[in-house]
């Protein structure tokens, strides 16, 4: 007996997404008032963040064989982060100078409500290496968790995790205890998930109620620009270190179609971080090298959510000197920094 094509997730967002439009454009203000479902379930979803990524690191330290292939594992996935980006951000300045989205709008900038910036303009400050650094350091472990600090988080998760991996036996039971947690976390994570379709709706509702379609049209040659471009650099790029890599990279994004609808509705690439993690574990990544303890889930899983859409950033970053438009569109441009091997599924 076939399933209704209605009952999978990815139609049921992508149908949401299309109402949301449509009610954002024919009734704005009642469009506009959805807004509250979309920032609950980014809300829920940011509430689980913390706890997946603590358990998910502290199991894969303390079933960890050998601490060398943790940092052997660390090196090659910043590596290969700061490659990738760097080449998107080469990729970004080429289009925005060849193309130069925006010329013409001829917007005043004296025109432009400063207020509206302010806040980002702060959080933009220059950082110093050493205030970096401190900040990673939380003030408290409940702190961290409270705040959401996710590097924070990652700290505390793998000195935790080495600190039980020392304990040998005698930490077996307190490393049964977080894994069992991670499990009754990922079964919170499928219920949460199930309101996607209610996020997605509120979030697109608010966004074409609020700003218009006629928004979205004035800025069409950027935003055409912006993903066609995502959509080579996908392509060719990552579809290259895939196809090295030995797997393809259009199976990687059917695989992963649910979470892509998500993000473009909720506008949230944290929306999908949960699901996505427990989306790798079902294609195999925990049973390469041995377990809860192979280092690609232990290190490149948790660090994909900080550098998800660094690429996509990278991309339109370029075109922000121009001071014409401010442009926030998140980056749907999605990609699993793993180290895929030949076999393995999706």
């Amino acid at each position: 007996m076939k399933t209704s094509i209605f009952k999978s997730l990815y139609v049921q967002v992508l149908t949401a997404i299309a109402i949301g439009i449509l009610l954002g454009h024919f009734y704005p203000e009642l469009g506009a008032q959805m807004k509250p479902f979309g920032d609950a379930f980014v809300k829920l979803i940011k509430m689980v963040i913390a706890p997946v990524i603590f358990c998910t690191v502290v199991t894969g330290i303390a079933g960890m064989e050998s601490m060398k292939a943790v940092g052997r594992t660390g090196a090659v996935a910043l590596l290969y982060f700061e490659v990738v980006s760097t080449i998107a951000l080469i990729i970004g300045l080429i289009i925005v100078n060849v193309v130069q989205p925006g010329a013409g709008m001829n917007v005043d900038p004296s025109t432009l409500d400063a207020k509206a910036v302010a806040v980002y303009a702060e959080q933009a400050k220059d950082q110093g290496v050493v205030a970096f650094l401190l900040d990673v350091i939380p003030g408290s472990v409940i702190g961290a968790f409270a705040s959401g600090n996710i590097l924070q988080v990652l700290l505390f998760a793998v000195l935790f995790g080495f600190a039980l991996h020392r304990l040998g036996s005698k930490g077996q039971l307190i490393f049964n205890v977080i894994e069992s947690f991670s499990q009754v976390i990922f079964g919170i994570i499928n219920m949460i998930m199930r309101l996607a379709p209610i996020g997605a709706f509120g979030a697109m509702a608010f966004t074409i109620g609020k700003y218009g379609v006629g928004t979205l049209v004035q800025l069409g040659q950027l935003i055409i620009c912006f993903y066609i471009t995502c959509i080579l650099f996908v392509v060719v790029v990552l579809g290259s270190i895939a196809r090295a890599t030995g797997f393809s990279i259009f199976k990687f994004i059917r695989y992963i179609r649910e979470e892509l609808l998500i993000v473009l509705g909720t506008s949230s690439s944290e929306s999908a971080l949960p699901r996505m993690l427990d989306k790798m574990e079902k294609a195999g990544l925990p049973q390469i090298g041995g377990g809860p303890g192979d280092p690609d889930r232990l290190f490149v899983q948790p660090r994909w959510h900080l550098y998800l859409s660094d690429d996509g950033r990278s991309l339109y970053r370029p075109g922000e000197p121009t001071a014409i438009w401010i442009f926030s569109i998140r980056s749907p441009c999605w990609w699993c920094c793993c180290s895929p091997r030949k076999g393995r599924q999706g």
